[in-house]
């Protein structure tokens, strides 16, 4: 080992490895830079628990001349048996490193990976604890092909660059966390302009948009019927199958409303974008309304209602104090959510203002004409052709 190139490596770490912008580059680069020290690497692992709705954490995985393998684990990780039988689970629980000299001939082989790795010519495994500054444990992995294992010097330096690399891991994870926990409430768009430092109370935009909003029809008495945790999986199914159509046709949520949903598919003033906002929100809504009536009888149809309008809204931060919400409110949104009210008088799925259907052409059919509270004018609306109006009328 160079001791020098060593301590290069170890500055660059506590530096923040700066010249790396991601952490699979981070990942790259520090096995590179070891392996051009002189440590024999043929894998090198590392495993950062984070804090998101679907995945317990991400492992970045190095292998010589084949670059780093992101993958994610989902929670159920966590109860399957590749990791309760892991010597990560190991080292997570008890926080001490583990070495598995995997060329001597009384090494206890006693977890699978073990006789993987030896399986594949590996010598030496060593795993040891990165610990975060608020006590959180996770592991970095090392392991080699070198004829009789690593050194006595080779580990030392292995030692040598796990604290440096955890603070580096710790700062990476905890700004993931954030844009995972923004993304998760607020959405991506409301992310990145939060984490860029637009947080002040009053700090809006006018911007326009395609609006959606919708609900789910007989929610009350779904909820005095059905028990609280049944009530809950049925919510989230059926926002299960209004999120991925509208994410997938450019659209972003904003908020939950209870059994409500507000979600906008930005665009500019005029000209193609907000047709094609337009054209992205009612293809996303044909979605939906399929995704609700194929889902069970729970949530059929009509029991989905939603309401389209495009026009300018402001959207920012809105709110009280240390409290805000990043939304959009307008006369815009005001008129979609008296439209999505009408709807269900309409005995409709879907209905859309006239200023929504000028964009989408034959793609909608008029229903008619209706006085709609709080507008001093009637409203022209339009829905889907194959949906059969009835019971037409009503002030909402």
């Amino acid at each position: 080992m160079d001791p020098e190139k060593l301590q290069a490596i170890i500055d660059w770490l506590i530096d923040g490895a700066s010249s790396a912008a991601q952490p699979e580059q981070v990942m790259a680069e520090l096995a590179e830079r070891l392996t051009a020290c002189g440590l024999p690497l043929a894998r090198a692992a590392v495993l950062v628990r984070t804090l998101h709705p679907q995945f317990m954490g991400r492992r970045f995985s190095w292998r010589p001349g084949q670059g780093v393998e992101v993958g994610t684990a989902p929670h159920e990780t966590l109860l399957g048996p590749t990791f309760l039988d892991s010597p990560v689970r190991r080292v997570y629980e008890t926080g001490a490193p583990l070495r598995r000299r995997l060329a001597d001939p009384g090494c206890p082989r006693d977890f699978p990976l073990l006789h993987e790795l030896a399986a594949e010519g590996m010598t030496d495994y060593f795993a040891l604890p990165l610990r975060f500054s608020n006590g959180e444990v996770h592991v970095a992995s090392w392991s080699t092909k070198q004829p009789g294992g690593f050194t006595d010097a080779q580990t030392a330096a292995i030692v040598a660059v796990t604290v440096p690399l955890a603070r580096v891991s710790e700062v990476r994870a905890l700004r993931r966390t954030a844009v995972n926990l923004l993304n998760t409430y607020v959405g991506n768009n409301a992310g990145e302009r939060i984490l860029a430092g637009q947080i002040r109370r009053g700090e809006t935009q006018a911007i326009h948009a395609a609006i959606w909003l919708s609900d789910m029809r007989g929610f009350t008495q779904l909820a005095d019927r059905l028990p609280s945790q049944q009530l809950i999986d049925v919510l989230n199914r059926y926002f299960d199958c209004q999120v991925p159509p509208i994410q997938e046709h450019g659209g972003e949520v904003l908020k939950f409303m209870g059994d409500g949903l507000l979600a906008i598919f930005r665009a500019a003033r005029d000209g193609p974008e907000l047709g094609a906002a337009c054209a992205g929100a009612l293809a996303a809504a044909r979605q939906a309304r399929t995704n609700v009536a194929e889902t069970d009888t729970e949530l059929a149809v009509p029991r989905f209602g939603l309401a389209l309008h495009v026009g300018e809204v402001l959207y920012g931060n809105i709110g009280s104090g240390t409290r805000l919400d990043f939304t959009c409110i307008g006369p815009a949104v005001n008129l979609a959510a008296r439209l999505e009210k009408l709807a269900a008088g309409l005995g409709r799925t879907v209905v859309v203002s006239a200023d929504f259907s000028r964009h989408c052409g034959a793609a909608l059919a008029p229903i008619g004409e209706f006085p709609i509270r709080g507008f001093r004018t009637a409203q022209w609306v339009f829905g889907l052709p194959e949906e059969a109006a009835s019971s037409p009328g009503g002030d909402p």
